[in-house]
């Protein structure tokens, strides 16, 4: 199985930024602003699955189920452009999320 990480998800995103760069704000804070907003936005709409829809169905009923993984989809979107936006590296953020579980492992 091939692995999907950061990496393939923000060359996906470069391509879309690439291909709607005429409609499309250019990648800049202000617009990782705006991108913030819209992974909230998302983050809500997959909320709304397991409020409506329930933990049960969204492991056992295939539409549901991909129309969950969809929005989760959405808000990785999200996430890679508002790193894009900000200039978040691949380096910077393993390496910062990489510290912050060491942390957590001696938490509790």
């Amino acid at each position: 199985m091939e692995d999907f990480g950061f990496l393939q998800m923000q060359e996906i995103q470069k391509e879309l930024q690439e291909k709607y760069k005429e409609k499309w704000k250019p990648l800049s804070p202000q617009t990782g602003r705006e991108q913030l907003l819209w992974l909230l936005i998302e983050l809500g709409e997959a909320a709304d699955i397991i409020k409506k829809d329930g933990d049960e169905k969204i492991m056992e009923e295939p539409d549901v189920r991909r129309h969950f993984i969809e929005e989760m989809a959405d808000v990785m979107m999200y996430f890679n452009d508002v790193m894009l936006c900000y200039g978040i590296s691949i380096e910077e953020l393993k390496s910062v999320y990489l510290e912050k579980h060491k942390r957590n492992m001696k938490r509790w």
